[in-house]
């Protein structure tokens, strides 16, 4: 499983925006793969940010 696919799947099961260090951590991967891997959902659309560094699962 890519990053891509592991912050889409921690995002889905969580039921609160979460911050990258969050993602990170329950994922268990780089901080730094999580920023890429959000910057390209948010161009994609498929994640939102309700409030500054908090993302969640676009529904």
């Amino acid at each position: 499983m890519d990053s891509i696919e592991l912050v889409v799947k921690v995002l889905s099961e969580s039921k609160e925006p979460l911050k990258a260090g969050e993602i990170a951590e329950k994922a268990g991967i780089d901080k730094k793969e999580v920023d890429k891997a959000i910057k390209k959902l948010k161009k994609e659309e498929k994640i939102e940010s309700p409030k500054r560094c908090y993302y969640t699962i676009k529904r």
